[in-house]
Formats: C-alpha cells, structure tokens, sequence
C-alpha cells in the first residue's frame, strides 16, 4: 500500500507530496513490467495456459476414447468426424493427443518436483556445510553430470523398463545433477554474506538458516532452471517413449504418437506431424516463460541458466 508521509512547498508555492512506496510493491511492478514486455513470453504463457486447459479437461474435450480402437476405421484421413484422421488402429488422433497433454505434464511436473526437492536439499546441504559432506555429494554428482540427461535417463529407463512410474523415476534421477549443481554454487556465495554470519553469531540454527535465509535468496535462479527443466523433461519423455521405453501402449504419449506415425508418412502425415508440432510448441514455450522469468528476476542471471 502507498502511503503518504509529508507535504511540502516547492519554491514556487507549488505544494509537493511524498508519498513512500513499499520495497514489494515497487519489485513486484519492475517484475510484472519486464515480465510482460516481451511478446513472445506472452506467447508462450498462451501456450502454457491452453496446455495445462487442456490437460485438465481432457475428459470432456476429448471427442473419442483414445484407448479404444476401431480396426474399421483404421488409417482415416482427417475429415469432419475426425479432425486429425486415426491411428492405425482406427483410435482417433486428435482425442490422443489431447490425453498426451496429460501425460506429458504428469511426468513433466512430478519429475520436476521429485528432482527440485532432492537436488536441491543436496546443493544446499553440501555448500552451506562444506568439508566432507561437499566432498561426498559433489564427487557424485560430477560422476553424473557428463552424461546428457537423455542418456541419463535411457540408462536408467533401460534397467528399470517401461511404464509412466519407471519414466519418472529415469527423469528424476537423471535432473537432480543440475539442481545440486546450481543450488552448491548458490549456497556458497550466499553463506559468506554479512546477515547469515550475524543470524550464526546470534545462535540461530543450520536449519533455520538455510531454510530461511539461503533457500529464498536462492529462489530466483531456481524458479528459472524448474520453468526451463520442465521443457526438457517434456522432450527427454517424448525421447524414451519414441525409443520404446517409455509409456507403455495403449497409453497416450506424443512421442510414441510419432513412432507409431513415423511408419506411415506417406499416407497419412499428420500421424507424426501433430504429436511433434505439440512437442515443440511446448518445449519452446516454457523455455521462452523461462527467459522471461529469468529477466525478470534477476537478469544478472542471463548467460548462467
């Protein structure tokens, strides 16, 4: 809330008002301004928003049973009654790829989540108390951090076999390496500053003080990698279920939706064009939310994430 504090004279009678502005309000505006000037991130919130509708409900926009299939129908062109055609199992494609949505954002958010959590706990534990347990954690998330996290993830999908709960635990472990990464190195800068040496000299706990000081200094940087993982995790999961290893059939997934379609490009091309224009539009926007997120934040991060 702006509040006034005094009025004054100017030196031309002209009366003069002071008003002070609150630190949240005047971050909160900066961010909304930088947020929102840029088109494209606007174009991918409208990406995002119609996603998540989407996914949500499926149920009701969906025009067919995506799992059921109708061997009569097989391979239709788009037409009226089907606005995408059908599968080779007569399943029509637009009702699958609207419950693919679901699919890709249940992995994409609950991997996320699971990743976010662990990987940041570990980045945390290990710069704030440095010593052995910096060496430990460090020293294993370097043994992982080589690897691209899609062959992460194929290795791990490959021991644990298919399946949606298989896939997240492979996205999930192969995501926790960038956030105890990021998270290390923030924690470190963070814990040499002035107000968390008073906060230890004051007594308060290592708990406390990471969870209440560390943790939201570190949330920019943070929120930025979440929004631009997510987009990767939606690709990483189209790539296992393209490979085979991914959801298991009769499961909608854009990925498998491409594979399957893959073999009849000739007849009916938008069998793989449709799953594989979602892919990208979706990946692209919350990589786009995510540099605007970025700017918006902090845009010293810029170059980092």
């Amino acid at each position: 809330m702006v509040k006034k504090i005094e009025t004054s004279v100017g030196y031309n009678g002209s009366v003069i008002d002071f008003y002070k502005v609150p630190p949240r309000f005047t971050e909160w505006h900066r961010f909304r301004r930088v947020f929102l000037s840029r088109k494209i991130v606007l174009f991918g919130m409208v990406i995002l928003v119609l996603l998540i509708f989407t996914a949500a409900f499926a149920n009701f926009l969906a025009p067919y049973d995506p799992y059921i299939p109708d061997m009569s129908n097989s391979l239709l062109p788009p037409t009226a009654k089907h606005l995408l055609g059908t599968d080779i199992f007569g399943r029509d494609t637009l009702s699958r790829l609207i419950y693919g949505s679901r699919t890709a954002l249940a992995v994409g958010f609950i991997s996320v989540a699971i990743a976010s959590v662990i990987g940041i706990s570990l980045g945390i534990v290990a710069g704030y108390y440095g010593g052995i347990a910096d060496i430990l954690i460090m020293r294993a998330i370097d043994t992982l951090m080589p690897f691209p996290m899609i062959v992460l993830a194929l290795l791990v999908a490959g021991l644990l076999g298919g399946g949606i709960h298989n896939v997240i635990v492979a996205l999930s472990i192969a995501t926790i390496p960038p956030y105890t990464r990021v998270t290390h190195g923030l924690a470190l800068s963070i814990k040499e500053n002035d107000y968390i040496l008073a906060q230890r000299s004051m007594g308060s706990g290592h708990l406390r003080i990471m969870l209440r000081h560390i943790l939201p200094n570190a949330f920019p940087p943070i929120i930025v990698l979440i929004t631009m993982m997510l987009g990767s995790l939606i690709l990483a999961e189209a790539g296992l279920s393209f490979l085979g290893i991914g959801i298991e059939p009769p499961g909608a997934a854009w990925g498998a939706m491409v594979n399957d379609g893959y073999k009849y490009l000739q007849d009916s091309p938008v069998l793989s064009f449709a799953p594989g224009l979602a892919i990208m539009l979706v990946v692209f926007a919350f990589n786009m939310v995510g540099d605007g997120l970025r700017d918006a934040l902090d845009p010293r991060l810029r170059g980092l994430l």
